[in-house]
């Protein structure tokens, strides 16, 4: 069986925004798009109610892309036991009370039992001090964690 991987939705953002101008940025979206193209022969994807929410967002034409890109991954289910979690994980300080969406990707991953979690979202999730503090705290709760990873990360390990 392959691993589960819990996209989150900064991912379909960098998959579906049109090329950048930023180095960073540009670099990001081809790490992306490769991990993108091979993810099924290494990983089941799956997304979240939430990840569609946010994906349906902004500017309609970007919007559709980014739906587009998700139709036919797998949905994990938001319920009151993924709720519960992410609220755990506000008040034990490891994500900030202005973040519940983060909270809710990271406790949907755990819940569900994803290997990885999917993200671009250095400030809340992937960053390293944030990648620490979000393990901890999970483990603390008697979770077993996802992996908080990037596109660029993922590829890596299949190099």
């Amino acid at each position: 069986m392959k691993p589960l991987v819990y996209v989150e939705t900064s991912v379909i953002s960098y998959l579906t925004a049109r090329p950048s101008r930023d180095v960073v940025t540009a670099a990001r979206q081809v790490w992306t798009r490769d991990w993108w193209d091979q993810a099924d022969q290494h990983w089941t994807r799956a997304i979240s109610e939430l990840v569609i929410d946010e994906a349906a967002k902004g500017d309609p034409a970007a919007a559709q892309r980014r739906l587009d890109a998700v139709r036919s991954i797998e949905i994990l289910r938001i319920n009151p036991d993924c709720e519960r979690l992410a609220q755990q994980i506000i008040e034990a300080g490891a994500l900030p009370a202005t973040e519940p969406e983060d909270a809710l990707h990271v406790a949907l991953a755990s819940y569900h039992g994803a290997r990885y979690l999917l993200s671009w979202n250095f400030a809340h999730l992937v960053g390293p001090e944030q990648k620490s503090r979000l393990l901890d705290t999970l483990i603390s709760l008697g979770q077993t964690p996802a992996l908080l990873t990037t596109p660029e990360e993922l590829l890596e390990g299949i190099r």
